[in-house]
């Protein structure tokens, strides 16, 4: 990833030709915009966070692939060749979410330590980087 920041404003829709997944198109489609900061850079793999101004079904693993750098092990997204990576699925992790209640207004907000899983793969990056 050659940018250590930056947005992605590409709006998101259905894929016409798998109603299951979806893609960057202006077809059907709603404004979708993820601001990313890369947090550590390895050989063949970036650590990135993201902070998404909309809230669109898999919108960081589309607006991710759509800029040429996909999710490590995304099944639906990534690439099509599962990775030696010792992580269970896919390397994406909410830390932080937010919303507001539908019912009583009040501000919900939930944080989640990155799990073992994903420090491992961190580390295995780390060491084979040495």
């Amino acid at each position: 990833m050659p940018h250590d920041i930056g947005t992605i404003d590409a709006p998101v829709g259905r894929n016409p030709e798998d109603r299951q997944s979806m893609i960057v198109t202006d077809k059907n489609s709603k404004e979708a915009v993820t601001h990313f900061q890369v947090m550590e850079r390895f050989t063949n793999h970036t650590l990135v966070a993201c902070e998404l101004e909309t809230g669109r079904t898999h919108q960081i693993r589309v607006h991710m692939r759509y800029i040429g750098f996909p999710i490590i092990n995304d099944p639906k997204y990534g690439q099509r060749k599962k990775q030696d990576f010792p992580i269970d699925g896919q390397a994406l992790h909410a830390e932080l979410l937010g919303f507001t209640h539908p019912r009583t207004k009040e501000m919900l907000t939930f944080q989640a330590p990155l799990p073992e899983d994903m420090e491992a793969c961190l580390e295995q990056l780390r060491k084979n980087d040495r």
